[in-house]
Order: C-alpha cells, then sequence, then structure tokens
C-alpha cells in the first residue's frame, strides 16, 4: 500500500500534572478511557487504515521502551527517536525521510498522539477521503472541525467556499461515496471571545485539528520552499540515514535545528493547502477541563475514578488513584491526587497547571515532575 501514518508522540503534557509527568507524558496514561492510554486509542483509530508496517511513530528517545510496550503492533524500526524537542515541521520533515525510504511519492497521514475522537467511522472516512485527494493531486490537505461553539483554545482555519473539490471513493469498506476538499484562504491563531463569536457566524471558519494529509514529495518541496535551512539540515539527515552513525549525526544536527510548528513554518505560507470540513467528535484535549467536558457524568454533574465521597458536591472532576477522596459542600473543581502530588483547581484556571510545573522546575522541585 502507499499510504503511512505518522503519530507524533514527543510531547510532555504540562497541563496534566500530576498525574502526567516527564516520565510518563500525558499519551501514555488512561484518561478518557481507564482501560486504554490516549496512544492506544490513536493507534487503533488508525489500525482500521494502515497496516501496522505501514505506521511510524515519533517520539523522545526517552519514551521508546514505553512506546513499545503500548503499542506492541509497531515495528521497532517504526519508533523514530528524536534526541530533542523542535516542534512539528522538523519531526514531520524527519519521517518524511524515512518514508521516503519505500516510496517518494507515499500518502502520509499525520496525527498528534492524544487527542479524543469519538466517531471513529466518520473519522476514517474523512482521512480516506484526504488520502485520495493528495494522491491524486498533490498539495496538503488538513483536517478542520466544524466548530461547536466559539472555542478560544483551538486555532482556526478559514476556507474558500467558492474554491472546492468533489472526492468519490467507490467500493470502499468505509461507505465513503463523496466528500467536498475546499481551498484554504487562511490560518488564525486562537482568538479571543469576540473573535470566536464571529468566526463561529462567518460560517467558513473551522477549528484546526492538527492532522494533516500529504504525499511524502510534496511536504518535502513545501519545507524546501519555506524553510531552507530545516531543508539543509534534513539532506544531511537524508545522506547519512543507512549510516551507522546516524543517531550520533542526528544529534547533532538537531542540536542547530531551529523548532518551529508546521503551522507557521509551511501550512501558512503554502498555496496549495486545503481542508476537509470534518463533523466527528474531536478534542486536542489540552486540560484537565475537557476531560471533565467529555466523561460521563453523574446526577451531580461530577465525573469521579477512584474511591471517591461526594456530599452536597456538584460539576467536579475528582480523580483519586490510591486513597480515598472526601469531597463536601464544592462546585466546579477539578481535584486530582496521585502519589506525586495533589492538584485543587477551579475548573475554569485548569490552563494554569503548566504555570505550576514552571514553578516547580524553577525551585529545582524535578522529582515532583
Amino acid at each position: 500500500m502507499n499510504n503511512y501514518a505518522v503519530i507524533m508522540a514527543g510531547g510532555i503534557g504540562q497541563r496534566f500534572w500530576p498525574k502526567g509527568t516527564s516520565k510518563i507524558p500525558k499519551q501514555y496514561l488512561k484518561i478518557e478511557n481507564d482501560n486504554v492510554s490516549m496512544i492506544q486509542q490513536t493507534f487503533k483509530r488508525l489500525e482500521g487504515l494502515f497496516k501496522p508496517t505501514n505506521i511510524f511513530v515519533v517520539t523522545n528517545g526517552a519514551y521508546k521502551n514505553i512506546t513499545k510496550k503500548h503499542l506492541p503492533k509497531i515495528p521497532e524500526d517504526n519508533i523514530i527517536c528524536e534526541p530533542f524537542g523542535r516542534n512539528t515541521a522538523p519531526c514531520i520533515g524527519l519521517t518524511c525521510l524515512f518514508i521516503k525510504q519505500f516510496n517518494p511519492k507515499a500518502n502520509v497521514l499525520v496525527v498528534p498522539s492524544d487527542h479524543i475522537i469519538k466517531d471513529v467511522k466518520e473519522f476514517q472516512r474523512v482521512v480516506n477521503c484526504g488520502l485520495k485527494f493528495v494522491g491524486d493531486n498533490g498539495g496538503i490537505v488538513t483536517l478542520g472541525i466544524s466548530p461547536t461553539k466559539p472555542e478560544t483554545g483551538y486555532g482556526y482555519i478559514q476556507f474558500d467556499v467558492d474554491d472546492l473539490y468533489k472526492v468519490i471513493l467507490e467500493n470502499n469498506e468505509i461507505e465513503l461515496t463523496s466528500e467536498q476538499v475546499y481551498k484554504v484562504k487562511t490560518f488564525a491563531e486562537k482568538p479571543n471571545l469576540e473573535t470566536a463569536k464571529a468566526f463561529m457566524e462567518s460560517g467558513d471558519f473551522l477549528w484546526n485539528s492538527g492532522m494533516f494529509i500529504f504525499r511524502a514529495d510534496t511536504m518535502m518541496q513545501e519545507i524546501k520552499k519555506s524553510l531552507p535551512d530545516l531543508n539543509k539540515a534534513l539532506k544531511k539527515l537524508e545522506e547519512n540515514i543507512l549510516s551507522n552513525d546516524f543517531p550520533k549525526i542526528l544529534e547533532q544536527v538537531y542540536s542547530q535545528i531551529k523548532g518551529i510548528s508546521i503551522d507557521y513554518g509551511v501550512m501558512e505560507k503554502s498555496e496549495n493547502v486545503y481542508t476537509i470540513k470534518s463533523h466527528f467528535d474531536w478534542s486536542d484535549v489540552g486540560s484537565w477541563d475537557e476531560i471533565y467536558n467529555f466523561k460521563e457524568k453523574d446526577s451531580n454533574g461530577n465525573v469521579t475514578s477512584g474511591r471517591t465521597v461526594t456530599l452536597d458536591s456538584k460539576n467536579c472532576l475528582i480523580i483519586n488513584d490510591q486513597r480515598i477522596s472526601a469531597v463536601i459542600g464544592v462546585e466546579d473543581l477539578l481535584i486530582i491526587d496521585t502519589d506525586n502530588g495533589l492538584l485543587v483547581c477551579k475548573r475554569s484556571e485548569s490552563q494554569k497547571v503548566k504555570e505550576v510545573v514552571d514553578y516547580l522546575r524553577r525551585k529545582g522541585l524535578e522529582q515532583y515532575l
């Protein structure tokens, strides 16, 4: 098959302290599902479309063993270890080098390892459409999510309602008949509430899911055009990719690479970007509050995990790893109790958890991270 998938799994998930730590980042936690980690859920969504031998994982070298444990079906050679995190553009460029060894014109889907997607069948339907589109037309397709509220925590994509293409798949197990692919007009950063409401009302803005589909040769050409320094670094890596010294050369090259996102470095500069207006339930799960929103709640609006007693308490997320927790007379709180630490926070303040992590690091308290 000419289709490949890449799972980006290098993040450390600082907003999920104290459960997520530098040793066990968010993607390896059983956050949304008590039986399956987030990276395992991601793999399961892809397994219906790609052979395990065609699925790659990019992660930090420190997480290679835990990745193997969570994803035993993926060949060890398909786990690409970055020596340092350098954001998504170098990550995607590096993976394209490996995939090019099999097929320079391979169709590639890139997904983060820590998203929640409820309707897997619809997700697979949209991905199949994107793979066919780039295979036939080139370009880069980004999966846009139809917004359900004026969200300020996501970036947005504006599409051209008059510049669209129809993709038809026949005899497909996922029952796809046709889908519309739109030309992207512009990308927008995370807006304030007023701007987010305007985006909703306009009808031509989508949430930017951070999931992309492209041909490997197309992406390498776009990097060459927009990020010449990164292209030069990737060329050096490609020349040595089969060398026994490749890990050492990779570390040397990465130490000099400037970190930049694929959105800012390539997508926003390219004139060859398209989007599919997707309707599956999706969240990039950037905070504990988003976990609360997705979880099933009891009659008082509480979400609990572990041994917990709640009295006169409403709309709380309570996660308790070992001890019993008693919560009395409170509302709208996050209470996360682990061996590593205790977090008590207003749900509306959940984005500030990262500030706690930064504080602990500044104070030399890395043992809690």
